[in-house]
């Protein structure tokens, strides 16, 4: 269908969705090969995520506010803790204010967890299922500080925070000057690297600590402390999100108390921390690598499809 449909029609095509019905079949035939367990988790919670990045949708269930998941993360995280071992989840997440030609507030996203593993490993696996999909076996992997010394000449982990606004001045047209660390890493990520990754899978690791969310901090072998996390690119566009998972319950409750701080000073909404999460790792949730995947970018990558809504069949805008 086409843009020229009226409302109560699909903009997807019958071709898009059962290109989408085979790539559902697909995933879930690599995970059976390797006996990761599929699961459900709950898209509907009492418990928000603090990432200020990211707002949830909220609802009234039973006359009290909840939320739809972000993603299954959590859940999964419990299931990790409760001893279900290797598992995944393929469905429905939901994200306020994410509409546009690569975003839907209603989405579809792939999150498995491997227990045992570290980011690395996780890595290799997370590029077999990209190399699968996609027919491809062009796949690199490089560091953060590699990308940005490869591009920019510049070692993100190391330049002043002047020299990061120089670069940003030099090669992304704002009409705003940029005033944090990483809001100047982000913004040369997204305008000047994405761009540059050309064809093929991109996996990029190690990313500042500053940036680790839920993932775990090491030192590099420079002695730099570095975020155990990565993310996948496939022509510039991101696919995925991998961290080597923090299972250090207190250090978890800080950054959730630190996500809290930031919401409030910001003056973004401050929503109720999953505070179960911090308990099912105080009960001793293994050690694991855990990766999340936007399962519409790769039909459209797939598919050649330059628009989310021509692989959904009624998004935001029909729902």
């Amino acid at each position: 269908m086409t843009s020229t449909t009226t409302p109560w029609q699909p903009s997807a095509s019958l071709k898009a969705l059962r290109e989408r019905a085979a790539l559902l079949a697909q995933i879930r035939r690599f995970f059976a090969d390797r006996r990761v367990l599929e699961v459900e988790v709950p898209v509907l919670s009492r418990r928000a995520t603090s990432d200020p990045h990211i707002d949830s949708i909220t609802a009234l269930c039973t006359g009290e506010p909840a939320y739809l998941a972000t993603s299954p993360e959590f859940g999964l995280k419990r299931l990790l803790a409760a001893g279900f071992g290797d598992c995944y989840s393929l469905g429905k997440a939901f994200r306020e204010g994410e509409a546009g030609g690569r975003h839907n507030p209603e989405f579809t996203m792939l999150e498995w967890y491997r227990v045992g593993w570290d980011d690395r490993q996780l890595m290799t696996e997370v590029g077999e299922l990209l190399g699968q999909v996609l027919n491809t076996d062009r796949i690199q992997s490089l560091s953060y500080r590699e990308l940005f010394q490869r591009h920019l000449q510049l070692d993100p982990h190391s330049a002043s925070d002047e020299e990061l606004r120089d670069c940003v001045a030099r090669e992304v047209e704002l009409s705003f000057v940029p005033t944090g660390r990483d809001e100047c890493l982000d913004l040369l990520m997204s305008h000047r690297l994405e761009p540059a990754m050309g064809e093929g899978i991109t996996l990029v690791y190690d990313f500042p600590a500053s940036q680790a969310a839920l993932a775990r901090v090491t030192e590099d072998d420079t002695g730099t402390l570095v975020a155990r996390r990565f993310e996948a690119y496939v022509g510039g566009l991101e696919l995925a999100n991998g961290y080597w998972e923090l299972t250090d319950a207190e250090e978890q409750l800080r950054r959730f108390e630190a996500d809290h701080r930031y919401r409030a000073m910001q003056k973004l909404h401050v929503y109720p921390f999953e505070e179960r999460l911090v308990a099912a790792l105080e009960a001793g949730m293994p050690d694991c690598a855990g990766v999340a995947l936007g399962v519409d970018r790769l039909l459209m990558l797939a598919g050649g499809y330059q628009r989310i809504e021509e692989v959904i069949a009624f998004p935001i805008e029909r729902a």
